[in-house]
């Protein structure tokens, strides 16, 4: 057995093997959906610390150690919940055929910040070293296949990828250190179906926050203090998302026609 096999073997085979049964001792009617749902319940109102091993047994009236009959830990059990979390990437698969790789990259990353919004305990669960299920990795796959016959090498679509990605997380992240609380985060604040904000965007309480600041000191400060100007005239609208979405996705296309270009005159 290799040191993968022994750090990631369990969260893999509860992943991606068949339905696992308990280790041992008589079955007690747990299921490894129902596992998964009482921990994202938890993790939704009490942030991710909040669904422990503990907490969970509670959730479904057993024991913990009923619990690690079916989940060996705490890691294997975070790995349960994002699959069941994460939004379903296929989801994204019914889109008109004939939109491009733009169209669906855009796609694709405002269907990857509306599972964060939903969810905000997933941007601590989905860092660092860990197994992947098919729903995340799906997510990859999908952004990855956008991106076919586009001109570039399949670093450069990885890259693409987690430049996309991460532009995503830090949207959401700003949301949620701005909404407040552990479990709700900026969640709490948004209208699922409209897929917008209720209320003030980042941009907005930036605004507020310096307010005082550039009040007494704005004389100090002359383009902060015209920039923040410009944010409350247009009403405080948070256009982070689609401004630093609409930069990533021209810089691909520049780089695509570059290399479309190259080709031609080759």
């Amino acid at each position: 057995m290799t040191d993968a096999d022994e750090q990631w073997g369990a969260a893999v085979r509860l992943l991606w093997g068949p339905p696992a049964k308990p280790a041992r001792g008589p079955k007690r009617g747990l299921t490894l959906e129902g596992i998964a749902g009482a921990g994202v319940a938890l993790a939704d109102t009490e942030g991710l610390a909040g669904a422990s091993m503990q907490g969970v047994a509670g959730q479904l009236a057993v024991t913990k150690m009923a619990l690690y009959r079916y989940v060996p830990g705490k890691a294997e059990l975070v790995a349960l919940m994002v699959e069941a979390a994460m939004p379903d990437p296929s989801a994204l698969d019914g889109r008109a055929a004939g939109e491009g790789w733009r169209e669906r990259l855009e796609a694709w990353a405002r269907g990857l910040l509306a599972g964060f919004r939903a969810h905000p305990w997933l941007l601590e669960a989905t860092v660092g070293a860990r197994v992947m299920g098919p729903r995340e990795v799906g997510w990859m796959e999908r952004a990855l296949a956008a991106l076919d016959g586009c001109g570039l090498t399949g670093a450069e679509g990885v890259d693409a990828v987690v430049l996309l990605s991460g532009h995503v997380r830090g949207i959401a992240e700003q949301e949620r250190a701005m909404g407040g609380g552990a479990g709700s985060g900026a969640g709490a604040s948004r209208d699922a179906g409209a897929g917008g904000v209720m209320g003030e965007g980042p941009d907005a309480q930036l605004v507020t926050a310096l307010g005082e600041v550039m009040r007494v000191h704005g004389e100090r400060y002359p383009s902060l203090r015209a920039a923040l100007a410009s944010v409350a005239e247009h009403g405080g609208q948070d256009q982070a998302l689609d401004f630093g979405l609409e930069r990533i996705l021209d810089g691909l296309g520049l780089l695509m026609a570059e290399r479309a270009g190259r080709a031609g005159g080759a």
